[in-house]
């Protein structure tokens, strides 16, 4: 593991320059919210693109773009499946990652008071 790879720091000292701008461009791949509504159709296991327009809502050019953009930036992967494209996770990081950020979302959405007394002093 070099000093640059994001796995070499323990989450108490910044990142390497070059480290902080990969995980930027991963964290821009997840920064909207049509891309985070395929990551989580995604989330319960390989889809087809008829089957995440069918999931997310969205036309099919919309989905197929943030699908491009998603493989450019190493979060999905796509499979043939005879004529169809099976589109998946990388890898479980990614799953994780949306697991945390859900449940981030939720804390900071309940009611102040039904916070912890540690919540409330950070």
């Amino acid at each position: 593991m070099t000093p640059s790879d994001p796995r070499a720091t323990d989450g108490s000292s910044p990142l390497p320059r070059d480290a902080a701008e990969r995980l930027a461009d991963t964290m821009f791949a997840l920064a909207t919210p049509s891309r985070l509504q395929i990551l989580t159709a995604l989330r319960a296991g390989p889809r087809t693109v008829s089957e995440i327009i069918a999931l997310v809502g969205m036309e099919q050019s919309a989905v197929s773009h943030q699908l491009r953009v998603l493989r450019d930036h190493a979060v999905v992967t796509v499979e043939r499946r005879g004529r169809e494209r099976l589109y998946m996770l990388r890898d479980e990081h990614v799953g994780a990652l949306l697991d945390h950020a859900r449940r981030h979302v939720l804390e900071l959405e309940r009611p102040r008071r039904s916070r912890t007394p540690l919540d409330r002093a950070g």
